[in-house]
């Protein structure tokens, strides 16, 4: 069978970390590396040259004609780009957000069901084993579930560019929440059904209407509750970047992460477990517990670039086995759903109440 041969277009930090996990790949071949910057020399300089380069996505996607396509621009350009390469009939590998509005999502899944095309978000903790231990273990604690999460990055130097530009189009409980809305849909496999969400602008160097510190909360079907915080920048506090807690009827599951601390604009300490704290609140006659907490350390993580290959290796899956992508697709658009709208109640001041599924 034919390799498989994909243009990379972002060649920033997760374009780079794609396209050195095709580099080592059996079966995928890099026909083209796209970047406005001088990210693609340097990217294409480390893989040991060789590469065409291009500035121009509409050239690079004409000249090149790819089977697909790794898309890891600005958010703002996700929705157009991924239509254009879906009309070109390329099977598409998209970081997250899938676009910048629900609306724009559903275009790109109704886009790609038109061609006949497998689309794959780039979820990358679904493709962690401690994430997915730490999801069935808290679906074990009874329900309702409370889910408190966050990813407070204290960024500087080359990292609060990067947050800056993002913040043109997207807030940080935005970009980075819909990974942890994720998860929580997950954990509880039920419908959210409202949000509220409160956010704060710390900074003179944003839009005007951007704000860099978001927290959300949100309501599902079940009573299950979440939290979920995220702040970008300078000024954001190393004290608590990392909470990763559920707590259920049974008891309470956790990740501690104990090196990651002082590490927030360390992307492997974005993702990293390192151990699991199991609390199980069982009581006896006096009010003392049965049992002791138990912990289990989690050897061997993958770093992040295994976690790239592991989700490109799951997007040739798909194209090659013709796998069902429909929950995948749906499970993106809802996880976006639920983030934009608290975008929407830190806006507005105001409680978002989410439409049910069918409404």
């Amino acid at each position: 069978m034919a390799d498989l041969r994909v243009l990379v277009v972002g060649c920033g930090n997760m374009g780079a970390s794609h396209a050195e996990a095709y580099h080592g790949m059996a079966g995928v071949e890099i026909c083209g590396l796209v970047a406005r910057g001088d990210t693609r020399r340097r990217l294409n300089a480390r893989l040991g040259g060789g590469y065409p380069e291009f500035i121009d996505f509409a050239q690079a996607l004409a000249v090149t004609r790819p089977d697909a396509v790794c898309l890891t621009t600005w958010p703002d350009t996700h929705e157009p780009y991924a239509l254009a390469a879906l009309a070109a009939g390329c099977h598409l590998f998209i970081e997250k957000p899938l676009a910048t509005t629900v609306a724009g999502a559903e275009r790109v899944i109704a886009a790609a069901r038109a061609a006949g095309r497998q689309v794959v978000v780039g979820y990358i903790l679904r493709h962690h084993p401690s994430w997915r231990q730490f999801v069935e273990l808290a679906r074990g604690l009874g329900k309702p579930l409370v889910m408190r999460m966050n990813l407070n990055q204290q960024s500087h130097g080359a990292m609060w560019d990067v947050h800056r530009n993002l913040m043109q189009s997207l807030s940080p409980i935005v970009d980075c929440g819909v990974h942890y809305l994720d998860v929580m849909c997950q954990m509880t496999e039920s419908e959210p059904i409202g949000v509220s969400a409160i956010g704060a602008r710390l900074s003179d160097a944003l839009p005007p209407e951007m704000y860099n510190y978001g927290q959300l909360q949100v309501r599902f079907a079940d009573g299950s509750v979440g939290w979920y915080e995220a702040g970008w920048g300078p000024m954001i506090s190393e004290t608590a970047f990392f909470v990763k807690d559920v707590i259920g009827p049974l008891g309470a599951v956790s990740i501690v992460a104990r090196q990651a601390a002082g590490a927030s604009d360390n992307v492997d300490a974005h993702t990293r477990t390192e151990s699991l704290r199991i609390h199980y609140a069982q009581l006896d006659g006096a009010n003392r517990f049965v049992r002791p907490d138990r912990w289990i350390d989690c050897q061997d993580e993958p770093d992040h670039l295994a976690l790239c290959l592991s989700e490109q290796r799951y997007f040739l899956q798909a194209i090659r086995e013709g796998l069902d992508l429909g929950r995948h697709w749906q499970d993106a658009v809802n996880s976006l759903r639920v983030v934009l709208a608290a975008d929407e109640a830190v806006r507005s001041q105001k409680t978002v109440t989410l439409g049910r599924k069918g409404s």
